[in-house]
């Protein structure tokens, strides 16, 4: 699990490098462009077109620009909604690898460990533990190093491994349940911000025009759609991922079982 979570942030990591890298060649792609369209737009007396960072074309090229509009005309709120967006999409990655590599079949594994204790065959059955990934075989190891000391030692190692793979399980879920909490609140934030422009607007004109209010209430609208845009996902994934936990601490349950059942066979 731990090695599983290390690979995770490693590939988070080169994938930021990969991002960060790309936006550099963009912004020297953008640059020489710039400067070839400045010549010719110089030597044909052409009108200066705006032009865009390399963040900025990497963006439209990779969501594309409707998006990327969407973005800029949401104003400032969409920042920390966007900070909120990749902070959630590393621990949605890391969870599904970590939930993913914690998962074994689990009656495959009792029928190959089940008959090595029943043999007294433990230096095997810890051999096999180690060969095999997932909290339920770590927490069965704990307890079988301890098999010399009785059923009861045995039990008690195991539930108190028990407890640590839970909490290594669980972790994730708080920045997850942050996310969705966060994301709705900024768009509510936002919305709040549009409308203050818009009024503002309206008191600036010294009267009521559709178009003068039309650009305050579409940054409310854009900030309240995005920051749902967000939560939903996240939700969805958090569902998910507990659900998955819960399937691990099931079998982690059940394993722990069938190892004490055999052992207090072995002892009568």
């Amino acid at each position: 699990m731990r090695k599983s979570m290390t690979l995770s942030f490693i590939l988070i990591a080169l994938m930021g490098l990969l991002f960060v890298s790309n936006i550099i060649a963009q912004d020297d792609a953008s640059g020489a462009n710039n400067q070839a369209t400045e010549q010719v737009s110089t030597q044909n007396n052409f009108q200066d077109i705006p032009q865009q960072g390399g963040f900025e074309v990497f963006a439209r090229k990779l969501v594309g620009s409707g998006l990327v509009d969407i973005f800029i005309q949401g104003g400032f709120v969409m920042w920390p909604i966007l900070v909120l967006v990749i902070w959630a999409l590393a621990i949605i990655i890391w969870k599904l690898v970590a939930l993913s590599m914690a998962r074994v079949n689990l009656n495959k594994f009792l029928d190959e460990l089940i008959p090595l204790i029943e043999d007294d065959r433990f230096d095997e059955a810890i051999d096999l533990c180690d060969n095999t990934k997932g909290p339920i075989a770590s927490i069965i190891k704990v307890g079988l190093y301890k098999v010399d000391r009785g059923t009861e030692v045995v039990e008690k190692a195991i539930e108190n491994a028990a407890i640590v793979e839970m909490a290594f399980l669980e972790k994730g879920f708080m920045a997850l349940s942050t996310t969705i909490s966060l994301a709705p609140m900024l768009g509510f934030f936002g919305t709040v911000v549009g409308m203050i422009a818009a009024f503002d607007a309206i008191a600036k004109a010294g009267e009521v025009d559709p178009t003068i209010v039309a650009s305050g209430i579409k940054i409310a609208l854009i900030t309240t759609a995005a920051g749902l845009a967000v939560a939903i996902p996240v939700q969805f994934f958090n569902n998910v991922f507990v659900s998955m936990v819960d399937g691990i601490v099931l079998d982690m349950q059940r394993g722990s079982e069938k190892v004490i059942e055999a052992l207090v066979e072995e002892e009568k």
